[in-house]
């Protein structure tokens, strides 16, 4: 009787540990995900809630990357492919998207900053990275990020030669059926426009 019950112990033990590993396989991506955002590691900018309240005199340069994945028949660019700014000052910058193709298309865009270092001072208030874009057939759209390099960068001794940050951007289709039932571009304008 004691051997059956130790049996069971054995066998109910392995079946927890085996139902505790798939559900950490599961929730690694999310947690991947928001340990980077947190933490700007890998490059990815921090999502901030609201706009920058303190400004620097120093400046540094924002550089602006686009590209858009083969499959996507799409044409993306910055409206400028840089500008200088000072140190906790809100901008916002735009990028215009053309759908080539002749049916509505649904597409996302990934991002992330160059230096990584950099990222955790990278903060976003709006972007249209943030929810997937519906163009129509052959419609263009101008689409806004909204962002500020946070103050603390300053106090970073890493940080203290860095003068210019790259903000990529990269276009994929998306998996989500292209119909008018998607989301499209939103605006979210704070900041000092371009």
């Amino acid at each position: 009787m004691k051997n059956l019950s130790a049996n069971k112990i054995v066998v109910i033990s392995c079946a927890a540990i085996v139902a505790g590993m798939v559900g950490l396989s599961y929730a690694a991506v999310p947690l991947y995900d928001m340990f980077c955002r947190v933490t700007g590691y890998a490059g990815t900018p921090r999502r901030a809630e609201t706009a920058s309240t303190h400004m620097s005199e120093r400046s540094i340069t924002i550089r602006f990357d686009a590209n858009t994945d083969p499959a996507l028949n799409w044409s993306f660019q910055p409206d400028v492919r840089s500008v200088k700014v000072k140190i906790g000052e809100n901008l916002l910058a735009f990028f215009k998207a053309e759908n080539r193709d002749s049916e509505p298309v649904t597409g996302h865009a990934t991002f992330n900053i160059v230096p990584e270092r950099a990222a955790r001072y990278f903060n976003k208030v709006a972007c249209f990275c943030f929810t997937e874009q519906l163009l129509a057939g052959g419609a263009t759209v101008e689409m806004p990020v909204s962002f500020f390099v946070d103050p603390a960068i300053l106090e970073d001794r890493e940080m203290r030669d860095l003068d210019e940050i790259t903000l990529s951007y990269t276009f994929f289709r998306s998996a989500v059926r292209d119909t008018a039932s998607a989301l499209e571009p939103r605006s979210g304008r704070t900041g000092k426009r371009l």
